[in-house]
């Protein structure tokens, strides 16, 4: 892979996790540290209804499923940033083999080719 290829993959590794950092921040701020009182406007003294609560805990739930998903995700894009400042980006980590330049354009965190990744997800089944 030459500097040019580098630096294109490099700069959508980049981009892919600012844009993730802003998704997390969001979910932070807006959904996962207000209160059902706060993210209904409701300053009543009263109790909230129990399917208010049900649907506050499963909008809390899902919101954490995002994070997490999210998370793993940005995990992902540092460790492929990380291999390509070692200058092992694009390489396969099970078979050392060039992972092809049509894979990393469309999971350019990929860390496997097609056929390993291919043979981990059968072995995982």
């Amino acid at each position: 892979m030459n500097k040019k290829d580098l630096k294109h993959f490099e700069k959508r590794l980049m981009d892919e996790r600012e844009k993730l950092l802003e998704q997390l921040a969001h979910l932070e701020k807006d959904v996962m540290s207000q209160t059902l009182k706060e993210a209904t406007g409701d300053l009543s003294a009263y109790t909230s209804h129990m399917a208010d609560l049900g649907t506050d805990a499963m909008e809390r739930e899902k919101a954490f499923l995002f994070a997490s998903s999210e998370g793993r995700l940005l995990y992902h894009i540092n460790e492929a940033l990380r291999r390509l400042y070692k200058n092992e980006y694009g390489n396969c980590e099970s078979c050392s083999q060039p992972i092809s330049t049509e894979r990393l354009e469309v999971v350019p965190h990929a860390r496997l080719c097609i056929k390993c990744k291919e043979r981990e997800e059968k072995a995982g089944q």
